[in-house]
């Protein structure tokens, strides 16, 4: 794909869509320094177009604007808040066609994939709309006379939201949907290997009539992003910092916020266990191993990483989910029958790659797949894999896979599943499939993580609260709880009233 493949797209608005500079203050701008960034095809990492590359000052002049919009944002009534948030909503799925495509050239994720997340991420924009005019407080009883104790609820400033690359809409919509419903003002820094989708996003929130300075977004390379997430982590006026990506940034974030006391929300690493009980539904259990695994090529946080059989009935369950998995199409993320895309850039491949031979190197088998397809669609396909006799000793047992590789671990006991299941210091999603009432009531309570699938493969919802524990992070997203974390208490206390 070359440079000028973007502009090629076949989209309803691409002026409107395909963005190119930073957004702050209510005004597209480029990099003070002037500084561009590749951004680039996951299949072959040619060059698609370039956008900022910005530093400090691009990062102090977005929470400049961020700071004098908020009160005029805060003092906004809650209803035309969440009107304007509709109204975005509304553009969103106006332009899920394109958005969609928008996600699969520079994300690599499978066209229908795509325009499923816009879906997704346009279902949290819809519920922080409504939930806007749902902040409320409390009327607290004095126990002594003459006293009026009231608690309310107020945004707490400026929030920093800093996104990963793997659902370029849904997380960037999921942070700042909550954000703005509360009264905050919001600096955003999307991963910079796919900046196009969020800056589309901030382009219809802008033609939704977000006040200027509502919302500022820039753009950064990896180079160039501690200077970027410095400048907010050091500046007192930014009150909040929501975070998705690697637990060891997340740590340096909590670490390096303290002097300014932000509040933080991270969703950080995950590991999640996937069980089959030998009383589970073995078609059920694959079906949602299948959903829950190899969405978006195994490239999200949620993504069974290890998956523990009953021996008693694991050659059934390998057996019908490798034919499964073999079935699998591979093939550019633009065209309509692939089910698996690219992989998002070189360090992931190898990553895969690495954890596959680590595992076939300490005696485990291969099913299926269980290596690079070295084709013309490009170096970053990987055959989705399932891999059985697995040690537990494996990488992949302590690392997050983030590719369609599926480790079979053999157990024979409830106990010796929640040991195994439990036996990592994240603690974000698990799953499990049983039939049998009490083991389920026993196991969901036993599972050390934020998220259980129950039966179920694919549980994300923007009704349900969606955080981890551990390792994995705090703060929740989604749900009634959502804006918790954007908005602060204050005690009111009036005396004299005798």
């Amino acid at each position: 794909m070359t440079a000028t493949a973007l502009n090629d797209l076949t989209l309803q608005q691409p002026a409107l869509l395909l963005r190119h500079l930073n957004h702050i203050a209510g005004q597209w701008v480029p990099a003070a320094s002037g500084a561009r960034m590749d951004v680039l095809n996951p299949a072959d990492q040619t060059v698609i177009t370039q956008v900022p590359d910005s530093d400090a000052a691009d990062a102090r002049a977005a929470a400049d604007a961020a700071q004098a919009a908020f009160a005029g944002w805060r003092a906004t009534p809650a209803r035309t808040r969440g009107q304007i948030v509709r109204r975005w909503h509304d553009l969103i799925l106006q332009h899920q066609a394109d958005l969609g495509r928008l996600i699969s050239t520079e994300q690599g994720k499978p066209l229908a994939e795509g325009q499923g997340e816009v879906a997704y991420a346009a279902s949290y924009v819809d519920w922080f709309a409504s939930e806007a005019s749902r902040i409320t407080g409390d009327v607290i009883e004095p126990a002594v006379a003459g006293r009026r104790m009231l608690a309310v609820k107020e945004p707490v400033g400026v929030v920093a939201v800093i996104t990963p690359w793997n659902f370029p809409a849904a997380m960037i919509a999921r942070k700042i949907a909550p954000a703005l419903a509360a009264g905050c003002t919001v600096v955003a820094k999307p991963a910079e290997d796919t900046p196009l989708t969020s800056l589309a996003l901030v382009a219809l929130a802008e033609a939704a009539g977000l006040p200027a300075g509502v919302l500022n977004i820039v753009c950064a390379s990896r180079a160039r992003t501690p200077a970027v997430v410095d400048v907010w982590l050091d500046d007192a006026r930014v009150r909040k910092i929501s975070f998705t990506g690697s637990t060891p940034v997340g740590q340096h974030l909590a670490r390096r916020s303290a002097d300014t006391l932000k509040k933080l929300s991270l969703e950080l690493g995950g590991n999640a266990p996937f069980i089959v009980f030998d009383d589970a539904d073995l078609d059920a259990a694959v079906t949602g191993l299948m959903a829950s695994k190899f969405r978006n090529g195994g490239q999200t946080c949620v993504c069974p990483n290890r998956v523990y059989v009953q021996r008693g009935v694991m050659a059934a369950f390998a057996q019908r989910l490798s034919a499964r998995v073999a079935a699998l199409q591979v093939g550019p993320a633009t065209e309509a029958a692939s089910q698996i895309g690219p992989m998002i850039n070189d360090r992931a491949v190898d990553k895969i790659l690495r954890h596959i031979d680590d595992a076939v190197s300490r005696g485990a088998t291969v099913l299926t797949g269980g290596q690079r397809l070295r084709t013309e669609l490009g170096p970053h396909y990987i055959a989705p894999t399932v891999l059985a006799d697995v040690s537990p000793q494996a990488v992949l047992c302590g690392e997050e896979t983030f590719g369609p590789v599926v480790p079979l671990f053999a157990f024979d006991t409830e106990a010796e599943a929640l040991a195994l299941a439990n036996d990592t210091p994240f603690g974000l999603a698990a799953y499990f499939y049983s039939q049998n009432p009490a083991r389920i009531h026993r196991v969901s309570s036993a599972l050390e993580t934020g998220i259980v699938g129950i039966n179920e493969g694919a549980v994300a919802s923007e009704a349900a609260p969606f955080g981890g524990v551990k390792a994995s992070g705090y703060g929740r997203e989604g749900s009634i709880h959502g804006l918790d974390d954007y908005l602060h208490i204050k005690y009111l206390c009036q005396g004299g009233l005798n």
